[in-house]
């Protein structure tokens, strides 16, 4: 069959399902052969835009496309595929903090504004992403808020420090290198006798103080005891080579205490000099003394443990030893406290062989050295009445010394216990202490079973200085503010027109440090070193998300309805039986329980990929199905939020979009219809709220996210690819 030129061109612009084409085809009738490629695809011209195929009974479902913000505001390719296929877009990232607020904190919505201005006119929702997040932050500016906060001292109030005095009459020789002259001493003074004068006061100079120890920025004062046979001028120089400073001191005939001071000192060791080459005569110097002021400082205490009220989830300061088992995390008791409050509980078997069979340790988050001083505070009572042993060890477990000066002896009744612990060089001899222990089987072999109860646990270090860190409750508080600022200006750029967001992206870490069954969120504990900024370390894990979702709703001024999702990935994980989702969704229960956050929906990334072997890929289906289920059954709204697909060989090795096979291309295919219809099967029509896909065109070498994939539903061209198909009949339903 042949094909003429004018019919390339219009099945071109049939197959991007918008007005034009990436290829300009002039409109000649001269005869082809039909290619083979445009043989296979052939069919795809038959498909309408992706929109025209929504199959959902919710009339409010939406059909989305992740896009970058620059592309779709200049209005080209991008825009136009975006409005033809798709009822929503998603920015990939100019919605997010770091691209929108600086290293000084001001924010600039312009993009933003732009973009709102741009999908209004094509008709086209915006979906938030996003809200809350610990990734792409602007870590210096969040960081410098945190800084430690200046106290306010008397500036008149100083501490005068004596750093040297070198008393001459002790030397019978001068004991510091010379520069061209050196002095005379006669068993009382230092005498420098001069009878010719030079042509410059340095030309005749030499070391009358050495070793001296300073600190930028403090004022250093030199005092001499001096007299002259006439009165005169020499000049005292004090610093080191390239960081000198000069001030003349002015003396008399008569034995005078005389100063000059000196401001900016830079270098840490530093000599004082006399230059005298312009004097004729005799000086003598009984001794010479160097002083420094410092501004007063203050002492403070410096938290070395956190949730020592056992109010929260975090266990990392707080091990113990159960019931004879080894370390491990302590264990949180509601109910157990002080007043009804949570408590730690430390459960003792009894009769075991050494007072250190049952154990509970703090581990501070620094190592401590001696001379430090420690306030160690906490209440604590037993079931059964028993004495302790307290010691001090390196990590839990790594025992140092036999007294750790904190020992208790345990009643029923609660009890308070405050100490300021000096420790020594027993307790830490290579500054190696981090962890105190209580030895809790006392007695043993006669050791009663027990439980022993720890709450309101402070562990302080004593710090003196200028400056003092927020407490915990001031950097929450500070952040609270931040956050605010950042939401209230993002909910007044986009002017009420998204209506819905990312709450709270991605924060269940895949880890269950604390063993509760459940992963708990992302926090530096957990985060190996990464450069991201973890709100929950000063808001926790309860405060983070209600206050995204309080302050997305006091500043929302929309007409439709606020919708705030959660926004995770791996929530389809099949390695672990869908735990991450099942972690979410214990979360937003939590985060629920205060009865005023509300959580709308639960967005569920996809980012997946078809795999060649067979059992594997069956697992994957499986583990989408459940999750679906899962999500169906907490009655909220579900949104796929940021699909794309690569292939997977049976080797295990991801394929390269120049390495697909149409074999390959069709299994994707099929595998988002799958997906796409398992959704509509399982989800209920009332909490279908949409999908997106994430990647409309397949990524392309050098790119940040899934490189020289087939991850798009068009090719790096715009051409309409075998998922194309997929993905439509999916939504159709077929």
């Amino acid at each position: 069959m042949k094909y003429t030129n004018k019919f390339l061109g219009a099945l071109c612009l049939a197959a991007f399902g918008f007005a034009s084409c990436a290829d300009d085809y002039s409109l000649l009738d001269y005869d082809v052969e039909k290619p083979a490629s445009i043989e296979a695809y052939e069919y795809l011209n038959d498909y309408k835009p992706l929109k025209e195929y929504d199959n959902s009974a919710n009339p409010d479902f939406k059909l989305g496309a992740g896009i970058t913000v620059s592309d779709y505001n200049a209005g080209g390719m991008v825009y136009r595929l975006a409005t033809s296929n798709f009822d929503e877009v998603t920015a990939g990232n100019a919605m997010k903090y770091a691209s929108v607020v600086d290293d000084k904190g001001s924010m600039s919505f312009d993009a933003v504004a732009s973009f709102v201005s741009q999908a209004k006119a094509g008709g086209q929702t915006i979906y938030g992403h996003t809200l809350a997040w610990h990734a792409q932050q602007n870590n210096k500016y969040l960081n410098s808020l945190l800084k430690d906060k200046e106290i306010e001292i008397d500036p008149d109030a100083v501490v005068v420090v004596e750093d040297k005095q070198v008393n001459y009459a002790d030397f019978t020789s001068f004991p510091f290198y010379n520069m061209g002259y050196a002095p005379d001493f006669d068993g009382e003074k230092m005498i420098i006798s001069n009878d010719t004068p030079t042509g410059a006061n340095w030309e005749k100079q030499y070391f009358i103080a050495d070793g001296i120890s300073t600190k930028p920025g403090s004022k250093y004062t030199v005092t001499i005891k001096i007299k002259g046979s006439t009165n005169g001028t020499i000049d005292i120089v004090m610093g080191n080579w390239g960081a000198t400073s000069t001030q003349p001191m002015e003396f008399t005939t008569e034995w005078q205490e005389l100063s000059v001071d000196f401001n900016a000192i830079t270098t840490e060791s530093c000599f004082v000099l006399g230059q005298s080459g312009l004097f004729i005569g005799t000086i003598e110097m009984e001794w010479l003394k160097v002083t420094h002021e410092e501004a007063a400082a203050v002492t403070y205490y410096e938290d070395l443990v956190s949730n020592g009220d056992a109010e929260g989830k975090e266990v990392v300061n707080f091990i113990s030893t159960h019931i004879g088992a080894t370390n491990g995390p302590a264990t949180i008791v509601d109910g157990a406290g002080v007043n009804g409050s949570r408590a730690f509980v430390v459960e003792s078997a009894g009769g075991g062989v050494n007072s250190w069979d049952t154990q509970f340790f703090i581990k501070t988050n620094i190592a401590l050295k001696a001379d430090d001083k420690v306030k160690v505070s906490f209440d604590y009572r037993a079931d059964v009445a028993n004495n302790s042993e307290s010691q001090a060890h390196g990590a839990p477990g790594a025992y140092i010394h036999w007294d750790g000066g904190v020992a208790v002896s345990f009643t029923t009744e609660w009890q308070h216990f405050e100490k300021i612990v000096a420790i020594n060089s027993s307790m830490s001899p290579s500054e190696n202490m981090q962890s105190w222990a209580w030895n809790l089987d006392v007695g043993a072999p006669s050791a009663p079973v027990n439980k022993y109860y720890f709450d309101n646990i402070t562990v302080a270090i004593e710090r003196s200085g200028n400056t003092i860190p927020l407490t915990p409750e001031e950097k929450k508080d500070t952040l609270v503010w931040a956050m605010n600022n950042w939401i209230s200006g993002m909910m007044t750029a986009t002017e009420g027109y998204v209506s819905a967001w990312d709450v709270v992206n991605e924060p269940i870490s895949g880890q269950d440090v604390d063993g509760d069954g459940y992963y708990d969120l992302w926090s530096s504990e957990n985060s190996a070193g990464d450069n991201n900024f973890y709100w929950t370390d000063y808001l926790g894990n309860l405060d983070y998300v209600r206050t995204a979702v309080k302050q997305a709703r006091e500043h929302y001024i929309g007409e439709a309805p606020l919708k705030l999702f959660i926004n995770d990935y791996n929530l389809e994980s099949d390695w672990d039986d869908n735990k991450k989702l099942k972690s979410l969704i214990n979360w937003i229960e939590k985060w629920e329980e205060d009865d005023v956050t509300k959580i709308d929906g639960i967005g569920t990334q996809m980012h997946i990929s078809y795999y060649e072997n067979a059992a594997t890929q069956a697992s994957k289906e499986a583990a989408i199905e459940n999750m679906f289920e899962l999500m169906a059954a907490t009655g909220k709204l579900v949104k796929i939020s940021e699909l794309d697909m690569g292939y997977v060989d049976a080797n295990g090795n991801s394929v390269k979009t120049v390495n697909m096979t149409e074999e390959q291309h069709f299994a994707m295919a099929e595998y988002y219809k799958f997906i796409i219809k398992k959704y509509f099967e399982i989800i209920p029509a009332a909490q279908q709220y949409g999908i997106t896909q994430w990647c409309v065109t397949d990524s392309p070498a050098g790119s940040g996210w899934r490189a020289e994939e087939p991850v798009g539903l068009w090719d790096a061209n715009y051409n309409r690819k075998h998922v194309y198909a997929g993905f439509a009949d999916g939504l159709a339903g077929e």
